[in-house]
C-alpha cells in the first residue's frame, strides 16, 4: 500500500510542477504520509527531477 503511495506522489509532483509554489505544497503534504525510507527515496527523485528546473530548487529545502 506504502508503495503506491509514493508513486503516486511522484505523479502529483510531476503534474504540478509547472507552478513552484504549488509544487512545495504537494511536496510538503507528501512528506508527511510517506515512511522515512520513502522520504529518503523522494529526495533522490527530487534530485534528479529538478535538476534542469531552476525554479523547482527551493523545493529541495523542503526535504533536506
Amino acid at each position: 500500500m506504502a508503495r503506491v503511495i509514493f508513486e503516486y506522489t511522484k505523479t502529483v509532483l510531476k503534474k504540478v510542477s509547472f507552478n513552484a509554489e504549488l509544487f512545495c505544497i504537494e511536496l510538503e503534504k507528501a512528506i508527511k504520509k510517506l515512511l522515512p525510507y520513502e522520504i529518503d527515496e523522494l529526495r533522490i527523485w527530487l534530485h534528479n527531477y529538478t535538476a534542469n528546473r531552476p525554479e523547482l530548487y527551493r523545493s529541495l529545502a523542503i526535504v533536506n
